[in-house]
């Protein structure tokens, strides 16, 4: 069994935590103080509103934990706010939140919460005919040269990775279609045996 956490300062936590589990391989712990994250294989950033996570992240001393977490090589997946949290560069701020992930995104770029929609995509190396709901969704707008793209919608890069980081805008939590976690809860067996 591997553990990985879900950061439960906001977004759709229990509904991680359940498609983590789906598989019976790994288990969800909400992470609610900095010092349960040093037990951890993986740790989910959930989807939200960013500018608050960031508020909390800062008022609750995670920023620098978390940021050590993915330097320790321990896979992060960040869904739509969490994509954002993520990022090195956001569209229209000077800095980014946990400056990890080389890419630029732009917050909202999908329109707002009326606009939401379920698209189906071809997420490479996942699944042909994968399930996604955009909730008021960020879009990559730019990647470096190390960073994968695993999906795109309309032309729009939607999903990503770069290395032991990995994040899409959308939220697979919300579908019944657990493929892109069971991909993320791979990442961190690999990345567990690796480290061992």
């Amino acid at each position: 069994m591997v553990k990985i956490g879900v950061l439960a300062l906001q977004g759709a936590v229990h509904e991680h935590a359940k498609m983590l589990e789906s598989e019976g391989t790994s288990e969800a712990i909400l992470v609610k103080k900095e010092e349960e994250l040093y037990d951890l294989d993986g740790l989910v950033l959930p989807g939200g509103e960013s500018t608050t996570m960031r508020r909390l992240i800062d008022r609750y001393g995670f920023r620098d934990p978390l940021r050590q977490f993915a330097k320790d090589g321990k896979p992060i997946f960040g869904t739509c706010a969490g994509l954002i949290l993520l990022a090195k560069h956001i569209d229209g701020q000077q800095e980014g939140h946990l400056d990890l992930m080389d890419m630029t995104v732009k917050r909202n770029a999908f329109g707002r919460q009326k606009e939401s929609f379920e698209a189906e995509l071809d997420a490479k190396g996942i699944a042909r005919d994968l399930a996604a709901v955009f909730i008021r969704a960020p879009l990559i707008t730019e990647v470096g040269d190390s960073v994968d793209v695993l999906a795109y919608h309309q032309g729009e890069i939607v999903a990503a990775q770069q290395g032991s980081l990995l994040t899409c805008s959308f939220h697979p939590e919300l579908t019944d279609d657990h493929r892109f976690h069971h991909y993320f809860v791979d990442m961190v067996k690999n990345s567990k045996k690796a480290i061992v």
